[in-house]
């Protein structure tokens, strides 16, 4: 585990690593494709752009001969084979436990007053149109049998001291309690005393923010839309800023009788309008927290947008590429996994250089960890402590741009290719095309 090529996972101790191996991993007799192995193999392929199988396995069978290692056949199925052994819980545990490590050893100045701020959102990822997909994550109600791919929802909770993934929770799009505010209720467990969340308007609703609250956890979000908001009512704070009471609504369908009971009859919030917002929180002392102050951190709730964009769009996570639904948990966990383990390099990156996380480039961080990747297998243990050490300082060196108020339209110029979109069963017009050559033969 220590070896080479096994550096990957220094963010976690070696007991710690090995006490999950032991407790997730029962039984398994392949010496090529140990368990750590097929791990690093799942990130190495999920940070590289083509994400292929046969890419992977070229580049282990190289590692091999490099090493004068027995070789290993070019063949992808022994790969895919072992990947499908290796247990969910152990590709999900590490990805948490790495986020949770990161959160843990973050400084007094990457938090928010000495407190852990934490962004939750959702968002939704394809898949093959596979029966197994469709049956677990069934493709969108208006779209015919054999035309739509599956789609899946996640909500992920992300810090926003380091950018870790600490959590997340993956559903289907359709049916009951598969919305955001069901998958959100997953995550309660990663959240801790005097911690504040921040979220959109979606989770904007009075037994969210109550269970928050019974919990110690502070919440920051806007104002639902189809509430309104009248300022000359409750207690005056300052300028379109007050006190108002929230009385508990009619127990929900889901909701158990004892869990209802628990929820207070009515909250104190605090509503202030902000810009073009307004915002809806549990911190409710003008004194202690202005409503300067309020915008000024939810404002930072953007981040959680941008995380998701690096792993579904800079990661390629948007359209997944496993064809069982077990699998596309793990594919889902082995990016995350690789999110996380970037965030551990920038982090520690940030440390070294007294900078903050989000001051560094994530992309930048990426390619350099991949273009260093290659050179870091096989290294003695003192030609990695100077490569890691290169590495740690050339992405300190990745600095973003300060741009505060930045506003980019949500529209694209580069038109898409003038493809017609596909109307019927593949098999169909396969076999209509072939007519037609027929024919004019």
């Amino acid at each position: 585990m220590q070896s080479g090529r096994e550096k990957l996972f220094n963010v976690l101790p070696a007991q710690e690593l090995m006490r999950v191996v032991q407790e997730e991993v029962e039984l398994w007799r392949d010496r090529l494709y140990a368990p750590l192995v097929v791990l690093r193999l799942f990130v190495e392929q999920v940070l590289h752009a083509e994400h292929a199988c046969q890419d992977v396995v070229v580049r282990y069978a190289s590692e091999r001969v490099a090493q004068g290692e027995a070789q290993v056949s070019l063949s992808t199925g022994p790969y895919c084979n072992a990947r499908q052994r290796l247990p969910l819980g152990l590709v999900e545990r590490l990805g948490k436990s790495v986020g949770e490590r990161l959160e843990g050893g973050s400084t007094a100045g990457w938090r928010w007053r000495g407190r852990s701020v934490k962004i939750v959102d959702g968002t939704t990822v394809t898949m093959p149109d596979t029966e197994d997909n469709q049956a677990r994550y069934p493709q969108h109600g208006g779209q015919k049998p054999g035309l739509g791919f599956p789609i899946a929802r996640l909500v992920a909770l992300v810090s926003l001291g380091c950018g870790a993934v600490l959590n997340w929770a993956m559903g289907p799009c359709q049916g009951k309690q598969t919305g955001e505010d069901a998958l959100l209720r997953e995550l309660y467990g990663s959240l801790v005393k005097g911690d504040i969340v921040l979220a959109d308007r979606y989770h904007c609703s009075y037994f969210t923010v109550a269970v928050l609250y019974l919990m110690g956890v502070d919440v920051l979000t806007r104002q639902h839309a189809r509430r309104v908001t009248d300022f000359r009512r409750g207690k005056r704070l300052g300028k379109r800023d007050h006190l108002v009471v929230w009385k508990r609504p009619a127990r929900p369908p889901w909701m158990q009788e004892e869990s209802y009971a628990r929820i207070p009859e009515e909250l104190v919030l605090r509503e202030a309008k902000v810009a073009q917002w307004v915002l809806v929180s549990t911190l409710i002392d003008p004194v202690q927290v202005s409503k300067a102050e309020l915008n000024a951190l939810y404002v930072q709730r953007w981040h959680i947008e941008l995380d998701l964009r690096a792993i579904k769009t800079v990661m390629g996570m948007e359209i997944l590429r496993c064809k069982s639904a077990q699998m596309v948990q793990k594919e889902v966990g082995a990016f995350f996994l690789a999110y996380n383990l970037i965030r551990a390099a920038m982090a520690q990156a940030a440390a070294c250089a007294k900078l903050l996380p989000r001051q560094l480039s994530f992309c930048g961080a990426k390619r350099m960890i991949n273009g260093f990747m290659d050179l870091l297998r096989g290294r003695a243990a003192r030609g990695l402590i100077r490569m890691f050490a290169y590495v740690r300082g050339a992405i300190a060196l990745l600095l973003l741009p300060h741009r505060p108020n930045r506003v980019e339209p949500r529209a694209v110029k580069r038109r898409p290719k003038p493809h017609r979109l596909l109307t019927e069963l593949r098999h169909v017009a396969r076999a209509r095309l072939l007519r037609t050559r027929s024919c004019i033969a």
